[in-house]
């Protein structure tokens, strides 16, 4: 069985045919967060804090690492954003102890994240643009990491999954020229919107089972971009991540964390149901955040989101799940503030006695 070891200081993560699905969690990334890229371009670092935390918190075995902000003051990355990396990886690390996976399209940023990084962290990514494997992969050799292989090249991206895998398997010859073993490399075949291509789930399966038939590599992917575009992208992610693991898929940079309901959704909620002559307090005397699941808005504060419950049922149902502990312990409702703590306490100095 292929495996691929990413290690923090204190923790190692196996990603393989035969373990749980990894999951890596993407939210420590500016591209399309402007809240955050401001904040990381000020050199504060608390929207970074709580995304680590909270993406450990509801699941995430790997932290992606991304800190490409396009400074307004410097729009140089080559400058800027080696140093950036450097501290996002030593406070996330300081943080939590869970691998790292340090993602960078800038070269210099990709070296400073491996000179912070403790362990061995998960580089990404090298693709088949020959600059690229040249700037790429001695990095990887040089450090003795494991990498991420996109399936695109000088040509681009083909929407030909034959072509897409030509190009997977390129990257793994180049990297075995540099004495990177096929077990480094987690190839990512690239997940094309459904619906914008109705073969992409078709093609993604499909692709899978030859990466790991043929070539004997693990894989990953972006979760989400397979419902792009479309309504309930979560129902449809939910289908695609079980069947991807079925396929063979190992790995995915995703989300782990449920989107928050804003407090304007719950309030128009509430309005709708006073409208029906239902007596409901004033939101100020509500618990809000027990009361949004209840209404069926999804979650006030950071809990696990509904595609962590399908990999969690998935990992049991393929037996990469023990028992189904994980499974059991997701599952299990949070005890009440306090409750056990003086029982648990009393029968433990009693086993003592």
């Amino acid at each position: 069985m292929t495996r691929t070891v990413v290690e923090s200081k204190s923790r190692t993560v196996i990603i393989g045919f035969d373990q749980p699905f990894c999951v890596i969690g993407e939210r420590i990334n500016p591209t399309g967060r402007k809240k955050l890229a401001a904040e990381l371009e000020a050199g504060d670092f608390t929207t970074v804090e709580k995304d680590a935390l909270e993406q450990v918190a509801c699941g995430a075995a790997v932290l992606d690492i991304n800190a490409g902000v396009v400074y307004n003051s410097n729009p140089n990355p080559n400058e800027t954003e080696p140093p950036l990396m450097r501290k996002v990886v030593e406070l996330v690390q300081g943080l939590v102890d869970v691998p790292l996976c340090i993602d960078s399209s800038v070269p210099g940023a990709l070296k400073a994240g491996l000179e912070a990084c403790n362990g061995r962290p998960l580089l990404n990514s090298v693709t088949g643009e020959e600059e690229r494997l040249e700037l790429v992969l001695p990095l990887v050799k040089q450090y003795n990491v494991p990498v991420v292989a996109i399936s695109n090249d000088d040509t681009g991206i083909s929407e030909n999954p034959d072509v897409r895998f030509e190009v997977a398997k390129k990257i793994v010859h180049r990297a075995a020229d540099f004495g990177i073993p096929a077990h480094d490399i987690v190839v990512d075949p690239l997940v094309m919107p459904i619906g914008a291509m109705a073969t992409a789930g078709q093609q993604v399966f499909a692709l899978v089972r030859r990466l790991r038939e043929e070539l004997g590599v693990n894989t990953t992917c972006g979760a989400s971009n397979i419902s792009f575009g479309l309504p309930n992208r979560h129902g449809i992610n939910n289908a695609f991540l079980p069947m991807a693991i079925t396929a063979g898929k190992t790995s995915a940079i995703m989300n782990p964390v449920q989107p928050l309901t804003a407090k304007a959704k719950i309030d128009e909620h509430l309005a709708a149901l006073r409208a029906l002559g239902i007596a409901i307090p004033e939101a100020e005397a509500l618990n809000l955040d027990a009361l949004a699941p209840l209404l069926g808005l999804g979650a006030r504060k950071a809990v696990p989101s509904k595609e962590m419950e399908a990999i969690r049922a998935a990992n049991f149902l393929m037996n990469n799940d023990a028992h189904g502990a994980n499974w059991i312990r997701f599952n299990k409702p949070p005890a009440a503030e306090g409750e056990g703590e003086g029982r648990g306490r009393r029968e433990g100095r009693r086993r003592r006695a």
